[in-house]
């Protein structure tokens, strides 16, 4: 437990477990409504990542914010992923200032040295509090959605010499589809240095969570060879909504519109299922992603900056 005094009031920042989650949860989305989560994404997330704190800040006993890091999960070996969010009327007071001290005694008693995470792009005055906190932008993510009403279902169309099935029909290519993985995760601008986990590692975290379905993703074939997969993830708090996870293609097949395929086998499966939008998130420097997705209608909407600051100092 870690407490501190905030001008008059008492701010008190304790680490909650799986029994408080629904209360976390509940402050966490008063916060930022337009965040996915739900207790058992939590859950499932705690599950794939190596540590996991979940801190809950109250003000004279009044639920006024919350604190999240994740080690162990997409980052570099010594980065931990972490958020911070502060109810509007307990902002000006320190609780972020207090909930950011404590994730970073939490990464460092961990063994991390940074701390990493995201955002929105439009909010100016967040984006200054991480500045003065000395976190750096390190990457931007822009948003880009799909109104699955206003078009019809394509084509999958894929080049020739080229197959597009369902994991689901072919459910023992899942090695095949890791190796595909192990090229494509750090060809990501930003992902360079990010941590591979092992195979049985990888299988539970990225590709068995809550949110995956083996009908919603798709694998590229040429005869017998994986060259190429794209995964849906399934939103448990918006179920209309239906997120690109990745696309990822050998180095030796790209540039033959196989990525291109794989996005409209998904349109046309989140078109069938009955799902109204598409989301996913670009990296900025990812060009060839960007030009697919706009080549298919996706259209930009506000993103994130994805920042990243030592677990050392003050403020």
């Amino acid at each position: 437990m870690f407490v501190g005094l905030i001008l008059a009031a008492m701010v008190e920042i304790r680490e909650i477990r799986e029994e408080g989650l629904e209360r976390w949860v509940g402050v966490r989305r008063a916060v930022a409504p337009s965040q996915t989560g739900t207790v058992e994404d939590f859950l499932d997330w705690a599950r794939q990542a190596t540590q996991t704190a979940w801190l809950l800040a109250t003000v004279d006993g009044q639920d006024a914010g919350t604190g999240h890091a994740i080690g162990g999960w997409h980052a570099p070996p010594s980065v931990a992923h972490a958020a911070v969010h502060v109810l509007q009327e307990q902002r000006r007071r320190g609780v972020g200032t207090e909930l950011l001290g404590a994730l970073r005694r939490w990464a460092r008693d961990a063994g991390y040295r940074e701390l990493q995470g995201a955002v929105r792009e439009e909010d100016g005055a967040s984006l200054a509090w991480v500045e003065a906190r000395r976190f750096k932008e390190i990457g931007r993510e822009s948003r880009l959605a799909l109104e699955l009403e206003a078009v019809e279902a394509p084509a999958v169309d894929p080049p020739a010499g080229i197959r597009i099935v369902s994991w689901a029909e072919r459910p023992e290519l899942a090695r095949a589809m890791y190796e595909v993985a192990r090229e494509a995760y750090p060809d990501v601008p930003g992902q360079e240095d990010d941590a591979m986990a092992p195979f049985e590692e990888w299988l539970s975290g990225d590709m068995q969570g809550t949110s995956d379905r083996p009908e919603a993703t798709f694998v590229a074939l040429a005869d017998e060879e994986v060259v190429g997969y794209g995964k849906l993830a399934l939103s448990s708090s918006r179920a209309h909504v239906a997120i690109h996870d990745i696309i990822g293609v050998r180095r030796a097949w790209r540039g033959r519109g196989i990525a291109g395929a794989l996005k409209r086998a998904e349109i046309a499966w989140a078109k069938r299922a009955g799902f109204e939008r598409l989301e996913t998130m670009n990296e900025e420097r990812n060009e060839p992603i960007r030009r697919l997705n706009d080549r298919h209608g996706y259209r930009i909407e506000p993103g994130e900056v994805t920042v990243r600051g030592p677990i050392s100092g003050e403020p």
